[in-house]
């Protein structure tokens, strides 16, 4: 079970990442959308949806840091352990709230808005279900370990050189299962969920974040006319006079 967890299963999941982004992409390609509601409603929408794409930037930044950048190379540049733990801690905590605020209120709306309840298909639920735990172990590995020292690590825990080792060990194709067991619970299971929502990532409204809009830097402009007001000067065509006219 451990080396399936941690050495095929991270595999499966980024096959089904990448070859589902082709075959979608192949012949969903009209599908390849975040399906906006915008239309039906705007008020709550124009707070939560800043909220989180801002928050979940700021996120995915720090994970790219702490994932990525070898533990080495801070120490090189003369950053500390404990400044390091400090501004992760710092900025996870207030991205995080802003991620966890703005993902609220989009449930929230989607489900107490009729007509966008309406429109949320069954892959929307599962997706929001799946996003929401894995923001919740993020939060909880953020705030509860890092700053409360849940899990029997009173200063916090250094995952860089447990998952971060792992993660790019996994990108190299040498994964190493023992990396990942000595880590904390609610770091595992937050890796495992990251991998499953990979997996569905190109099945749901998620494959919008790939589709950058390049195509708005050398398109024709669109121009906008106005209705002409009821009495313009053009006549009506023949069978649209307004009604009561001989």
């Amino acid at each position: 079970m451990r080396t399936f967890l941690w050495i095929v299963f991270p595999y499966i999941c980024l096959t089904s990442f990448v070859v589902g982004h082709i075959w979608r992409y192949r012949f969903d390609k009209f599908g390849w959308t975040s399906r906006s509601s915008q239309l039906y409603e705007h008020r709550i929408l124009s707070w939560a949806s800043p909220l989180f794409h801002f928050g979940i930037l700021g996120v995915l930044a720090g994970h790219v840091m702490g994932l990525l950048v070898p533990e080495s190379f801070t120490d090189t540049l003369g950053i500390s352990e404990h400044t390091y733990h400090l501004v992760a801690v710092v900025l996870g905590t207030i991205t995080g709230i802003a991620t966890v605020a703005g993902l609220i209120l989009l449930i929230w709306r989607r489900r107490m808005t009729p007509s966008v309840f309406t429109v949320t298909s069954t892959m929307d639920k599962a997706m929001y279900l799946l996003l929401g735990a894995v923001i919740a172990f993020g939060v909880l590995n953020t705030v509860g370990v890092g700053i409360f020292g849940m899990s029997g690590h009173p200063g916090g825990y250094d995952y860089r050189t447990t998952v971060a080792v792992w993660f790019r060990d996994v990108l190299t194709f040498h994964p190493v299962a023992a990396t990942m067991t000595g880590a904390p619970w609610s770091f595992q299971v937050h890796a495992l969920l990251a991998f499953l929502l990979l997996a569905i990532w190109p099945f749901t409204r998620l494959v919008h974040v790939l589709a950058a809009p390049l195509g708005y830097f050398y398109r024709p402009y669109v121009v906008y006319r106005s209705r002409e007001p009821i009495g313009a000067s053009r006549p009506p065509r023949r069978g649209w006079e307004p009604a009561g006219e001989p």
